[in-house]
């Protein structure tokens, strides 16, 4: 990408063309972090004409898909990662260009792979059936499983993973065409030239699969006002959204409105419990851990720790101590954007406000670009339980709130307190002396939090079938949903069709007597993958 940028208007990808906006209601270029400065191309904002043909094309779309072949849904999912793997070198460039996210350890090392990793798992999905969960009531005569929605799904990205979350590529969109529905990718401007290559390479994988070309548009950004009139436009099926608290409810109140499903995961501080007997043991060790992981991605991660409940006493005091030194020793963290450090330092001086102080904050130079000193803050148990409201905000960067309990019922206090979260960890001593004090407080953080960890911080999302990334609100708008891992992630963008007595010839093949896919199937309450026998008339 080159720094002067280019008067020319990149075009959008719309009903299986790339080709100029239409009435556009604005343009924007991406910017690099370490500097500020503006880089690269020109992108469009679409307004309405746009929005209405990629929505039109995606519902002719949709429909042809809910009856495809699931090899081709397979093929192109495949064929996509192959892409994405063959044009890494150039991925990572640009994706570290309007990110400043490490290239060799973060890009191409862990989100790449992970990226390429999800839609292999969504292809294996959608050829084991697993997902669509099919169940036979032999006796009633009923059969049901999951089918495509036969309606495009909107997908938001967010901007702190440019290629597992994208909009055109990570698992909300996987998850999205496993299930045969068409998707309108909603890019992050974070990230507009990642988000294009991405969709130049899925654009073409749709080709070779032979899908239908609308299978795969991509608009890069949309006004506010557009995007939540688009949210209750009812030709869509669902939305998958990752982003603010903020943006999501807005999005989620117009989604609600036309009684459009949205999933949304928006904020979360996931809490980390240090007991008395693992500071003890190992309170040194926990503070570096405790510092990488809030420093990881400069802060930028959905499952940085933003909340540290440490008790009173000698091994506490220690451990706050060592932490402090952590933060003062740190470095000025580069974030995304200017909007990310505006809404760091704005929801910095509402914790402030709200009486936190500072523990510690690096003390070198902010310096150009976008950054963030990392900062560290405290507070006493009992005047976070008075003011949880404020005291769990969210700050997007290097920011610790360490939460000082008298004992263990405070502790407890501060669980009760909590909003709904992500994840939720807890520290515990290996000679099982803090073995009480982790029942009592995960019995309450159980329901706080979607992924209850032991002994590990939140940072790390694994991308597997076990996977809960999801939680209570405002964590994510349902807690029985999750965003990573398959075959669960493509269950949100399907529907359940049940049929009543409806003749073997006209069943779906998951639904026939004769198992035609040898699939996994509960049959009058057994899993099995055996035909159905039916009694001699």
């Amino acid at each position: 990408m080159g720094d002067n940028g280019d008067d020319a208007l990149q075009p959008i990808l719309i009903a299986g063309d790339w080709r100029a906006a239409r009435k556009p209601e604005g343009d924007f270029r991406a910017s690099n972090p370490t500097t500020g400065a503006l880089i690269g191309q020109r992108f469009p904002i679409s307004g309405a004409d746009d929005i209405e043909a990629a929505i039109a094309a995606a519902v002719d779309a949709s429909a042809a898909l809910s009856t495809m072949d699931p090899e081709l849904i397979a093929t192109f999912l495949e064929r996509y990662a192959d892409g994405i793997e063959a044009a890494a070198e150039q991925l990572v460039a640009i994706a570290h260009s309007e990110t400043a996210l490490p290239a060799p350890t973060r890009l191409a090392g862990n989100e790449l792979p992970r990226t390429t990793g999800q839609l292999r798992q969504a292809a294996a999905a959608v050829l084991s059936r697993a997902w669509t969960n099919p169940v036979v009531d032999t006796k009633a005569g009923l059969r049901s499983h999951l089918a495509s929605l036969g309606k495009p799904v909107l997908v938001f990205g967010p901007n702190n993973f440019p290629f597992a979350f994208n909009a055109i590529a990570g698992s909300d969109f996987a998850s999205a065409i496993a299930a045969r529905n068409a998707v309108i990718a909603k890019a992050h401007p974070s990230h507009p030239a990642t988000s294009q290559l991405l969709a130049q390479i899925a654009h073409q994988a749709a080709r070779d699969a032979r899908l239908p070309l609308a299978s795969v548009q991509l608009l890069y950004d949309i006004p506010p006002t557009l995007g939540a009139k688009l949210c209750a436009d009812r030709r869509l099926g669902a939305i998958g959204f990752t982003g603010s608290r903020k943006a999501g409810l807005a999005l989620k109140a117009a989604a609600d409105s036309a009684g459009i499903a949205m999933y949304a995961e928006m904020s979360s501080v996931n809490p980390v419990f240090l007991l008395d007997g693992a500071l003890r043991e190992r309170g040194d060790a926990l503070a570096d851990e405790v510092f990488g992981s809030c420093m990881l991605g400069s802060g930028q991660f959905c499952t940085n720790p933003g909340l540290l409940i440490v008790p009173h006493g000698t091994a506490g005091d220690a451990f706050v101590a060592s932490l402090s030194e952590h933060f003062s020793a740190g470095s000025a963290a580069t974030v995304f954007s200017a909007g990310v450090q505006r809404d760091a330092d704005a929801n910095l001086d509402v914790l402030r406000m709200a009486g936190a102080n500072v523990l510690a904050c690096a003390s070198g130079g902010i310096g150009e670009g976008f950054r963030v000193a990392p900062t560290l803050l405290g507070i006493e148990a009992s005047d976070f339980i008075d003011d949880s409201e404020r005291l769990q905000i969210e700050v997007f960067g290097p920011v610790n709130l360490v939460i000082r309990a008298d004992n263990l019922d405070q502790m407890i206090g501060v669980a009760r307190a909590l909003e709904g979260n992500l994840t939720g960890s807890i520290f515990t001593a290996s000679d099982g002396s803090d073995d009480a004090s982790w029942q009592a407080i995960g019995s309450v953080l159980r329901n706080k939090v979607g992924r209850l960890i032991q002994n590990r911080m939140p940072t790390g999302v694994a991308v597997s079938s076990a996977m809960q990334h999801g939680g209570p609100f405002p964590a994510s708008s349902h807690s029985g949903f999750t965003s990573v891992g398959m075959p669960a992630s493509i269950r949100r963008f399907a529907t359940l069709q049940s049929y009543d007595q409806v003749s073997d010839a006209r069943l779906p093949k998951e639904l026939r007597d004769a198992n035609p896919l040898g699939i996994q199937r509960c049959v009058d309450g057994e899993w099995t993958r055996n035909a159905i026998k039916r009694p001699p008339a």
